[in-house]
């Protein structure tokens, strides 16, 4: 009897010791954000989506079910990527004001996700969008062979990396540098053919938000910064903060800012009337200052066709006269933006 209750414990033992061991149905995911933007975070990709509380201090945690893969963490205002898979421990830390550069992961699995972490930082570096506008077309072609070998050197150095991500990496460099060089081919298209010293394509008696219709002419005598964009436009938005940030600091210079928004009836469930009632909605709840305009004919505006705008924001610079400086200036959130007006003394 002695000897059958003995055998049980140790098929218990073993048992035990088997259910222990066997393999997570989960990610444990964690972290702290420092200088956090939210009360949550959002982990998601095309097929998974959630929400994750953070906490007053920084702190989340929670447990994920997931298909391995690489996942995008969003804070509310920028966002990093994650390597998830059922199993690991991954603990995240970073300060919002320096995003990508104090992103890092520890715990089981970590290894894949500082690997995407440095991907974004290379990348970054690698494909400034200022640095490469600067140069011809012959130049070009060969910084693309340049970063086309400084990546391929990359994935092909994660020799401990899963397989999933270096494999989609150097798969991706040629679409990538093809969409890359697209852009800034027409990039170079538009210095060609509207040249700085040119006379700049005109709106006229475009809608004012606060009343009344204006026209380029009206703002003779100053510098003109036009934003082309549109309530639906992510990327338009995401320049609002940095937007107002530039108006305050140049507010009482020579230098007027136009917001030209180009909502039509197409991108409103085929409805002017709504396209303008949405644009004058947001121009009130998000409180835009500078001078906000309505295009009349949204993409087949005059202004519009004329600076050959396929696709927005698109951030125009026009000198006190009524000429071009540039048909394609950077961006409110660009440093090369206060070096574009401090070259121009405004």
């Amino acid at each position: 009897m002695k000897k059958i209750v003995f055998f049980i414990a140790v098929i218990a033992i073993i048992s035990c010791e088997k259910k222990e061991t066997a393999p997570k149905d989960h990610v444990a995911f964690s972290g702290k954000i420092t200088n956090q933007n939210s009360d949550s975070i959002v982990i998601r990709s095309r097929i998974y989506n959630k929400n994750i509380h953070v906490n007053e201090d920084g702190t989340f945690k929670d447990t994920l079910k997931v298909k391995p893969g690489v996942y995008s963490v969003f804070d509310g205002t920028e966002s990093t990527n994650v390597f998830l898979k059922n199993g690991y421990e991954i603990n995240m830390a970073l300060d919002t004001k320096e995003f990508d550069e104090t992103v890092k992961y520890t715990g089981e699995g970590s290894v894949n996700s500082n690997f995407l972490a440095k991907e974004s930082l290379l990348r970054e570096k690698i494909l400034d969008i200022d640095e490469l506008m600067k140069l011809d077309s012959i130049g070009l072609s060969s910084k693309f062979s340049d970063i086309k070998n400084e990546l391929t050197d990359f994935y092909n150095s994660g020799k401990d990396i899963d397989s999933t991500i270096t494999k989609n990496g150097l798969k991706m460099i040629d679409p990538m540098l093809k969409s890359y060089k697209r852009y800034l081919d027409n990039e170079l298209a538009l210095k060609r053919d509207l040249p700085k010293g040119g006379i700049s394509p005109a709106f006229v008696d475009y809608e004012n938000y606060k009343g009344g219709k204006t026209s380029l002419k009206d703002l003779k005598g100053k510098y003109v910064y036009v934003d082309v964009w549109a309530t639906w436009c992510g990327p338009c938005k995401a320049e609002i903060p940095a937007l107002k940030e530039v108006e305050k600091k140049y507010h009482g210079k020579n230098i007027a800012f136009v917001s030209l928004s180009i909502d039509d009836d197409r991108s409103h469930g085929g409805s002017w009337e709504k396209a303008h009632d949405d644009w004058k909605k947001f121009v009130a709840d998000e409180e835009l200052g500078g001078i906000q305009l309505f295009a009349p004919k949204g993409w087949q505006s005059e202004f519009v066709q004329g600076y050959k705008i396929s696709g927005i924001p698109r951030f125009i610079l026009i000198d006190p006269k009524g000429n071009i400086v540039t048909p394609s200036a950077p961006r409110p959130s660009s440093k090369e933006l206060i070096k574009l007006f401090d070259s121009e003394n405004i």
